[in-house]
């Protein structure tokens, strides 16, 4: 056991005394001991035209790939070519990663070197590195060509990593508040004909449009409906000679709660289980009272629905919107910030 042990013992001296031997002498009173010092064992400058213009053809298909997400994305939208996006995008990366490989094994200087463990302050080693990264670019003879691609790739994915916030829309608040209607206007049906105030009768609903304007606009389309005017009892200020004349009121059709359109009219009545009409949205069976203003009576909508006030033209007996809306269109969590109701 001794004996192992005084052999063992002797290795390790051997082992100590040969590093000890290969370390390189100090050249300057500011350099460390020499166990201490990075021992530089070899540098070679691999890079030739061959590899430099592999890698600024894979930086400027980069870009290109880059640019070709852009062009889809505005040509075709974001929901009609999903799979062309995410192909345009993959090989953007693809490409750039290719070029990143190509240009740390075959362009960048290769080193290999050996440092021993030494104190965290180390002046002298922060200039050798100093040096070291200024020698990066030795032996790269195409340096502006691998620089402008590189621009040509960081600009094009840059781009197409931009361009998607456009599907955020407008800004919420214009949307909410911003409508088409506005006094005077008439209320025309989906196919651009005219309402009447004689085409609306009890028991049923029409939807009605502004003139003009995009019926794809959120706040354009509305429910109108017609009740007796003995019924109403709308919220304070609303007359009811410039907000439900003869009795015909009119909704945004457009629910609070989630955005769903108003589809259902709950008509005819049974006094157990329906004592009064009510528009009803089907998708979460929110509840509101035509004639209280369209005010909750069941499900998960936080708010009333705006009210459009009208008018009857005396001559044609068209209807035309009398005003704008009694609020803000649209989910009631767009309203929470703003406080409305």
């Amino acid at each position: 056991m001794s004996r192992l042990l005084r052999a063992l013992l002797a290795a390790v001296l051997l082992v100590l005394g040969r590093r000890r031997r290969r370390a390189p002498a100090s050249s300057s009173p500011d350099d460390a001991p020499p166990s201490e010092v990075a021992v530089t064992l070899e540098r070679e400058l691999r890079s030739t035209p061959r590899a430099e213009l592999l890698v600024a053809a894979f930086l400027l298909l980069a870009g290109a790939c880059g640019v070709a997400f852009v062009v889809v994305y505005m040509t075709l939208g974001a929901h009609h070519a999903t799979p062309w996006l995410g192909l345009a995008i993959g090989l953007a990366f693809a490409c750039l990663a290719v070029a990143l490989i190509v240009a740390g094994k075959r362009v960048v200087p290769q080193e290999v070197a050996v440092e021993e463990r030494a104190e965290l302050a180390r002046p002298q080693e922060a200039r050798e590195v100093a040096a070291e990264l200024r020698g990066a670019a030795d032996g790269i003879s195409r340096r502006r060509l691998l620089a402008g691609a590189a621009g040509v790739a960081g600009a094009g994915i840059g781009v197409a990593l931009v361009a998607p916030a456009a599907s955020l829309g407008p800004n919420v608040s214009q949307r909410i508040d911003a409508t088409p209607w506005q006094a005077g206007r008439r209320v025309v049906d989906e196919h651009g004909a005219p309402i009447l105030a004689d085409d609306v009768v009890g028991g049923t609903f029409l939807t009605g449009f502004p003139e003009g304007a995009s019926r794809r606009d959120v706040a354009a389309p509305i429910v109108i409906v017609r009740l007796a005017p003995a019924a109403l009892h709308l919220p304070t200020g609303r007359d009811p000679a410039r907000w439900a004349p003869e009795g015909i009121l009119a909704y945004s059709k457009i629910c609070t709660h989630a955005g769903c359109p108003i589809a259902l009219y709950r008509t005819p009545l049974y006094p157990a289980t329906q004592p009064r009409p009510a528009l009803v949205c089907p998708c979460h069976y929110s509840t509101f009272d035509p004639a209280r203003g369209a005010e909750r009576i069941f499900g998960p909508a936080g708010r009333p629905l705006p009210q459009l006030p009208l008018a009857i033209d005396p001559a044609t007996r068209e209807l035309r919107a009398n005003g704008g809306y009694s609020g803000s269109i649209g989910p009631a969590w767009l309203n929470v910030e703003r406080g409305g109701a």
